[in-house]
């Protein structure tokens, strides 16, 4: 291989970057195009679909027996029998499949034995020789009996920790390395740490040392997945180049990514000489297709593992692979074993309302997985209980879990490195939660989260993992790594992580909570049916009630009248009083039955929603309550001019008529009587359906909404609080019938109806001796169901409000 082009990394790690160490160039290193292999051994490219020789190593005149520069271009038969090269095609195929041969090669006459590895790489069969000497020869009874026992004694294994302790005493028993560890990464990219190790007495121990990321870079651990097994036989061989070392198909040198022979980059033999380190053998050990971890094999001296020892370790990190699987898998079945029982007992707390039962049980539910605290997100509403939140982490995670399937779950312990991106980061994360454990619920972005705190944990580092380069007095700019350079931190920003007995809970109580809110819907469904059913026939009853129970109270009375006139001056004052009496009672009679007819019929009748400028509907109102309000001396003030609005203007006329007519009835004993009507923007109600019967601005949603309220104040006698949820019940008055003008109780409950029928909500806000607000929206406008009666014309409304006698001729509105 031409020297000039060898790159300066490739070459020598001392010169790479003069007067300083750059570590980026590290990372940025294509350690599968640096265009050579390592000398105990040779490689041929062979094109695939006509067995020429595409590339050759500059050693194959030592190994093979014919110079590179012969050997490109010509038929790979020139070194290998033509039956090995059939077979060798066969074998691997085009799916890549590689395979091993023991084969004679090198020209006719002089051919030996060799270990012959071939993988395909693109349209190349890529060969690797390896000189096997005599008395070397395969002996696979003894050999299978040693892997068999391996497997066995990894079998036994109980958990994780005894699995990888297991394996490097095995993998060391194959191989002979004075040093093998079991690596565990923390996170795709992040640091890794030695689990487990079987090492010569002469060594010093690595165990329970955690090394930095840097180690590893991310090319090395892509490689790492795609090619399970790497040897370096000798970390003072010399690289032997490619002829030719840039490839004319590809303008980049061959791609040895599949190679065993791969050569190796001078920062990783650097920093094998920092470590004392002669040779290595790193085995991959794979978690659902992702770099889990390595077996590190460390030796003294030169080790060059024959081709079926590196089979037998590729076979064994593979049955690792699947032990560390199955174990973890048991474990969580374990844990789902008794999460039911566990998450069950929790949810027998919470009650249909589970937002208004979690804050009652809040400890119950984060002890259930040990966290600080708990969030529940459903729709716009959000309950907690524990350590707070920060509102800006709860909408994070809202936009997560809407991207997650139902009943998902999701865990961190680095809640902070999960949310780095500036247009993600949450303000307060950095004195929030460091860890959560969340659960996606069955609408988009409903979950039930629970939150840890940090949790500073110490850590000894087998070098300071903020300076993994230093320049030392011989160059060496990759510090030496060991026990006897330990450097102690502590890791911040980390939570405990989440253990899988409490993920399944967390799992188990987030499905038994969708159960919990679906057989809820369903019951209030069913509720909802029988409701409407029961107000149908309750409407039906009321109206057959009212009109039927008129005939007889119109006798009643009738009879009373009749006796007094027949029996004239012959009565005696007793007599004449109780039949009087039955009169006025006759009649107030009728006027409960008159209101309870129409109240029954606002349940019947159909919504004609129009246009209607609301000043219009005002001035209506005012001919039936202004004579009222200049009775009782209460002034009308009023926006000017008043928004149109979407609604039934006849049953719009009946709301403001009631309300007006109530000011002035309850006005107070000072001389600036005044009612005003305004329309006010006030916070959008969170629920769905209608609100009626509620007080007060506490219908907020919080999420930052509006809408427009119809408001009629006035500085009357008010309410007191206590009293305030009963206003709106039918016939339900507050003082007595004689006080402030009389009345049914029907003239607020007839308001309610109306607003109801509108879709939209109606509250009051009011402080005893300063006066009362109500307001009222009229939901949005829906196209008319089918069936629906047309409103009552305005000229042919109600005369005056159903806590009034009935109006004279001539009062009504004919607007």
């Amino acid at each position: 291989m031409p020297e000039d082009w060898l790159s300066p990394r490739a070459r020598d790690a001392e010169s790479a970057v003069p007067g300083g160490f750059d570590l980026s160039e590290c990372v940025r290193e294509p350690i599968h195009l640096l265009g050579g292999v390592q000398s105990h051994g040779t490689l041929l490219a062979v094109a695939a679909d006509g067995g020429a020789v595409d590339t050759a190593a500059a050693n194959t005149l030592d190994v093979l027996g014919v110079p590179a520069a012969e050997l490109v271009g010509a038929h790979v038969t020139r070194v290998l029998a033509v039956e090995d090269w059939a077979e060798v095609c066969q074998s691997v195929g085009e799916d890549g499949e590689a395979c091993a041969l023991q084969v004679e090669a090198g020209p006719e006459g002089g051919r030996r034995a060799f270990d012959l590895s071939a993988h395909r790489s693109g349209s190349l069969v890529v060969l690797e020789f390896e000189p096997r000497d005599a008395g070397q020869e395969f002996r696979f009874s003894g050999f299978y009996q040693g892997i068999r026992r391996a497997l066995a004694r990894l079998r036994s294994t109980v958990d994780v920790l005894d699995s990888c302790r297991a394996a490097v005493r095995e993998i060391r028993a194959l191989t002979g390395y004075d040093r093998v560890v079991a690596y565990r990464f923390d996170g795709p990219d992040g640091p890794g740490e030695v689990l487990a190790e079987d090492v010569t007495d002469t060594w010093e121990s690595w165990l329970g040392l955690w090394f930095p990321a840097t180690d590893i870079p991310p090319q090395a651990r892509r490689l790492y997945e795609e090619n399970w097994i790497r040897v370096i036989g000798d970390v003072d061989d010399p690289t032997v180049g490619l002829v030719p070392a840039v490839r004319a198909a590809t303008g980049v040198p061959l791609d040895l990514s599949g190679a065993a022979l791969r050569t190796v980059s001078g920062f990783h033999l650097e920093y094998l000489r920092n470590i004392g380190v002669r040779s290595s053998m790193s085995v991959s050990v794979m978690r659902e297709g992702r770099l889990w971890g390595l077996i590190a094999c460390h030796g003294a001296g030169p080790v060059r593992p024959a081709p079926e020892v590196r089979s037998a370790c590729e076979l064994f990190a593979a049955a690792f692979s699947l032990q560390l699987a199955a174990l973890e898998e048991r474990e969580r079945a374990d844990a789902l074993a008794g999460a039911a029982g566990r998450a069950a007992s929790v949810a027998e707390l919470l009650d249909t309302d589970v937002e208004m039962s979690l804050p009652a049980h809040g400890p119950a539910v984060r002890a259930l997985v040990g966290a600080d605290s708990a969030v529940l997100v459903r729709g716009d509403r959000s309950v907690a209980t524990g350590v707070p939140v920060p509102a800006a982490l709860v909408a994070q995670l809202r936009q997560r879990a809407a991207g997650m399937d139902s009943g998902a779950v999701w865990a961190t312990d680095r809640l902070g490195e999960c949310l780095t991106d500036e247009e993600v980061r949450v303000p307060g994360l950095e004195d929030g939660p460091a860890g959560v454990l969340l659960v996606r619920l069955t609408s988009p972005g409903d979950f039930l989260a629970w939150f840890r705190a940090e949790r500073p944990m110490p850590r000894k580092w087998a070098t300071d993992p903020a300076t993994p380069v230093r320049v030392g007095p011989r160059g060496e700019r990759l510090t030496p790594r060991g026990s006897g350079e330990v450097f102690r931190s502590v890791m911040r920003g980390r939570s405990l992580p989440w253990k899988p007995r409490e993920q399944a809970a967390a799992e188990e109580l987030g499905r038994m909570l969708t159960r919990l809110v679906l057989r809820h819907a369903e019951e209030l469904a069913v509720l909802n049916e029988e409701l409407r059913m029961s107000n149908t026939d309750l409407d039906s009853f009321a109206h057959a009630a009212a009109h039927d129970l008129k005939e007889p109270l119109r006798g009643i009375s009738n009879a009373a009248t009749f006796t007094m006139e027949d029996a004239g001056a012959g009565l005696d004052p007793t007599s004449v009083r109780r039949l009087r009496s039955i009169q006025r009672l006759a009649g107030r009679m009728d006027e409960l039955l008159n209101s309870l007819l129409h109240y029954a019929r606002l349940g019947q009748a159909g919504l004609r929603r129009v246009e209607v400028g609301l000043d219009d509907v005002v001035d209506a109102a005012l001919e039936v309550a202004g004579p009222r309000l200049a009775q009782e001396r209460v002034r009308v003030v009023r926006e000017a001019p008043l928004p149109h609005v979407a609604a039934d203007p006849t049953r719009l006329y009946e709301i403001l008529v009631n309300l007006l007519v109530n000011a002035a009835k309850y006005a107070a004993d000072r001389p600036d009587r005044m009612v005003r009507i305004s329309v006010e923007d006030v916070p959008a109600h969170g629920g769905t359906e209608a609100d009626t019967t509620a007080t007060g601005p506490g219908l907020a949603s919080g999420s930052g909404r509006t809408e427009r309220a119809v408001v009629v104040r006035d500085n009357g006698i008010g309410i007191r609080p206590e009293l305030q949820a009963d206003v709106f019940d039918l016939f339900r008055r507050l003082h007595g019938p004689t006080e402030h003008g009389g009345g049914t109780g029907v003239g607020l409950a007839v308001v309610k109806r109306i607003v109801e029928r509108h879709g939209g909500r109606l509250w009051l806000e009011s402080e005893p001796g300063s006066g009362t607000a109500f307001f009222f929206t009229l939901g949005e406008s829906p196209a008319a169901s089918p069936g629906e009666s047309p409103a009552v014309p305005l000229d042919e409304a109600p005369a005056a409000p159903l806590d009034e006698p009935p109006a004279p001729p001539g009062a009504r509105p004919t607007a």
